[in-house]
């Protein structure tokens, strides 16, 4: 048996958000075993990065959306990965972003969420979207409070402990 699947790709004025590809694996598996990770359950042992990776390109085969690796639009460097996120034990879809070390605090992460939620609300017509965000992430609070977002609960999840649910706009509050 034969899956076929195709992930769409959104581009954006400096960005592209494509299928993450094999040759992603060594930025990806750099980010996973930095401290950087440590607020999406990191650091991880280098092993794990292939199937990190490969779950990455599960998604969509299981849910017809999930996160796109961001490129460099004229380079494809990967940068980062972001976009939708649902695995069974989340209280929702998520939008979810993570920039790799060279893409920090160039805008790269706010560029590809607007993007990839833009994605959700014209695309898959969604109306409800939230980011589950660690509150020691202090960055990805800021980017959530940047992109509209208003916190709203929180929930205890046994690898990531206490993540916040912050709110995004519905689609007609972007207007």
């Amino acid at each position: 048996m034969t899956v076929t699947f195709t992930v769409p790709e959104v581009t954006t004025d400096r960005l592209r958000l494509r299928a993450p590809k094999a040759s992603d694996l060594d930025a990806y598996a750099a980010f996973r075993a930095s401290e950087r990770s440590k607020t999406v359950g990191g650091p991880y042992p280098a092993h794990t990065a292939w199937s990190q990776l490969a779950n990455l390109i599960g998604h969509w085969v299981l849910r017809d959306y999930g996160r796109w690796m961001i490129a460099d639009k004229d380079t494809d460097a990967p940068l980062g990965v972001s976009g939708l996120y649902y695995p069974a034990d989340w209280p929702e879809p998520e939008l979810a972003w993570s920039v790799f070390e060279a893409a920090e605090g160039k805008g790269i992460a706010f560029e590809a969420a607007t993007a990839a939620r833009a994605y959700a609300y014209e695309t898959l017509g969604w109306t409800r979207l939230i980011s589950c965000v660690d509150p020691a992430n202090t960055r990805s609070v800021a980017l959530a409070r940047r992109m509209g977002c208003v916190e709203e609960d929180a929930f205890e999840h046994p690898e990531y402990g206490t993540l916040h649910i912050w709110r995004h706009p519905a689609p007609e509050e972007l207007t």
